[in-house]
């Protein structure tokens, strides 16, 4: 038997689009998630926060601090990015690399974050150079794992090897659920469509996708059928995306702290056509996971050249469909 507690929350970041645009301000995107019952608050602080990662005036923490009173709502995770391609000359040298992250850490404790996510890309090394770091100052560094990679790829194992080895606990994964990407999501194929791919190369990308046919022979194909330009885009995109098995999260549920919600569209009947999360909940139950899934819209891209894109209306669909699929009102329950 195993115990869960599954907790619903948003990242700020699916909100870019109204933040961006000025229609909404930091405080009403907080008070709309508080209103849907995403009480965990994640964020892109270069996204939030003009100027950072210069040092911020202690009133934006304040001021931050301040609105997680007013509206009940709990730091989760700072998103956290390392420029290591700075220099154009020479790669950012490791030790420069520790500092880095040691700012971010700092920032994430100053926000009362007990979590910061580190980019996939970063090497375990460095993350755990800092991990003593974050344990003094009582933040976890998650690395991302995101599509195309995921928790049986050689980068990925190299991370959760580095990570037992140094025997901290303050090293762990944070997986973004579009790596379980079962099936070829609607408003990509519409937006490829609207871009001038004609209609049947579009239909056979997205049944050789749910077929799971390999991404080159896909490309060729289309090539064949003369596809151009936005066909052979449409299909790269099958070597950026797969549908990994949710599953795999169980080997590694001691070290995933949060979560990425990553969705593109959910549907006026709460249902996101593209990633299983009805499996996906079932597995995070059955595995136990104590934390946050918080909702990352990403479908405003694929919309806003011809669509008004209503990203609070996308969040608010998925985190009812969480609802159902958790079972709320909850407390921590049993599972088999």
């Amino acid at each position: 038997m195993s115990t869960y507690d599954i907790k619903r929350g948003v990242s700020l970041y699916s909100y870019q689009e109204e933040y961006f645009l000025r229609q909404k301000s930091l405080e009403d995107l907080i008070k709309v998630s508080a209103e849907m019952g995403a009480k965990g608050i994640e964020l892109i602080s270069e996204q939030t926060f003009p100027g950072y990662p210069n040092p911020l005036d202690p009133s934006v923490y304040d001021n931050w601090h301040a609105l997680m009173a007013k509206y009940g709502t709990t730091p989760v995770c700072h998103d956290f990015m390392l420029d290591y391609k700075k220099y154009k000359d020479r790669p950012m040298p490791f030790e420069e690399q520790v500092a880095s992250c040691k700012v971010d850490i700092d920032h994430a404790a100053r926000l009362g974050c007990p979590y910061t996510r580190a980019l996939v890309s970063i090497d375990p090394n460095v993350l755990v150079a800092c991990a003593d770091y974050a344990e003094s100052r009582n933040v976890r560094i998650l690395i991302e794992v995101h599509a195309p990679l995921h928790f049986d790829h050689p980068w990925i194992i190299r991370h959760a090897e580095a990570f037992e080895k140094s025997g901290s606990d303050y090293l762990g994964f944070l997986p973004d659920m579009g790596m379980f990407l079962f099936a070829f999501p609607p408003v990509w194929k519409e937006k490829f469509i609207r871009d001038g791919v004609p209609q049947h190369i579009a239909d056979y990308i997205c049944k050789a996708y749910e077929d799971r046919v390999l991404s080159e022979y896909v490309i060729l194909e289309v090539e064949k059928m003369g596809g151009v330009g936005p066909a052979i885009g449409m299909a790269t995109t099958l070597r950026h995306n797969a549908a990994f098995e949710p599953k795999r999260m169980l080997d590694h549920m001691d070290r995933i702290w949060n979560i990425h919600a990553k969705f593109y569209e959910m549907t006026e009947d709460l249902v996101e056509p593209s990633i299983p999360y009805d499996e996906i909940i079932r597995v995070l139950k059955q595995g136990g996971y104590k934390g946050y899934i918080c909702s990352e819209y990403e479908g405003n891209r694929w919309i806003q050249d011809a669509f008004p894109v209503d990203s609070i209306e996308q969040v608010r669909r998925q985190q009812e469909m969480f609802k159902k699929l958790i079972g709320e009102p909850q407390a921590a329950v049993s599972a088999a």
